[in-house]
């Protein structure tokens, strides 16, 4: 198939274009810049100039393709993510005009901070909150409405994800333990984070279009939960500063706009996506895999 992406060029989009491509699939990247155009002809994609911004770019390239996977969205400033999820849900919905009562899927990267979770862990079949999300980004609802409209809609949730090129979530951490002089943990440090490597969420994405299911909720995660002290532990080894149990008074002032997601304990299981897609992950685990020089390089 040829493979509308967006956000070809980060951390997640670029693992997911090297999958297609693997794959046999031919890939049609969305470009905003002549930097991120020449990136995916680099790659073997072939640049389509455009951004979430300009749906006409969208729907061009909706139109040209046989599947879309979209992953691009701006994290840089979360004081900016209220505009930024209004200009994804409209990215979204000009997409889905272009699909809507057909069988080319959309697949989208959404995550588990808007699900309502049901019981001792995530599961496939928790839904995401109808009315909003943190900072009001809430993928998962837009996606559930377009296939309520007839679009083949399907989201992949995503965990921490973490390997080569991240820029997100370990580190993050690393440079608050690093500011600080000390990894931190909120109280015993069991609270857990789920996880994935970016190479196993590719296949993820891969598989949901081409087993494409409207309507169905996947889950990326390839370990159901990695306690926070043990991530404390590693950074704290690495940089040499103590990994230290805190208060939640001290975890708030210690990891900033981050507390949230360092007290938060979110356990979740992917074994319906397993059975669903024949998905097995290989890539290494999250601590095996912070437990390198390469995250600890500035």
């Amino acid at each position: 198939m040829r493979v509308f992406v967006t956000g070809g060029t980060g951390f997640i989009g670029a693992a997911v274009v090297r999958e297609l491509l693997r794959s046999g699939h031919s890939v049609l990247g969305l470009a905003r810049s002549a930097e991120s155009a020449a990136a995916l002809a680099a790659a073997g994609a072939e640049p389509h100039r455009g951004s979430l911004e300009d749906v006409d770019s969208l729907r061009a390239g909706a139109e040209r393709s046989e599947a879309v996977v979209h992953t691009a969205f701006d994290n840089s400033a979360i004081v900016r993510f209220p505009k930024n999820s209004r200009v994804e849900r409209a990215a979204l919905r000009a997409v889905g005009d272009v699909l809507s009562g057909g069988a080319r899927p959309l697949v989208a990267a959404g995550g588990f901070a808007p699900v309502v979770r049901s019981g001792p862990v995530f599961t496939e079949h928790d839904p995401a909150s109808p009315t909003g999300g943190p900072v009001n980004r809430n993928v998962e609802r837009t996606i559930m409405e377009l296939a309520d409209a007839g679009v083949n809609a399907s989201v992949v949730r995503l965990p921490c994800v973490h390997g080569d090129g991240d820029r997100f979530t370990m580190p993050r951490l690393i440079d608050i333990a690093r500011k600080h002089g000390e990894a931190g943990y909120l109280g015993d440090g069991a609270n857990r984070l789920p996880a994935v490597h970016n190479t196993d969420a590719a296949r993820v994405f891969r598989l949901a279009v081409e087993r494409a299911v409207p309507a169905s909720r996947y889950h990326a995660v390839a370990e159901e939960g990695v306690p926070y002290r043990c991530i404390a532990e590693v950074i704290g080894r690495r940089l040499g500063v103590p990994a230290v149990s805190m208060s939640p008074m001290k975890a708030r002032r210690h990891f900033g706009i981050y507390a949230g997601y360092a007290e938060s304990d979110g356990p979740a299981t992917s074994s319906t996506t397993r059975e669903l897609l024949g998905w097995s992950p290989v890539g290494p685990g999250l601590l095996a895999d912070l437990d390198r020089p390469e995250y600890f390089v500035r």
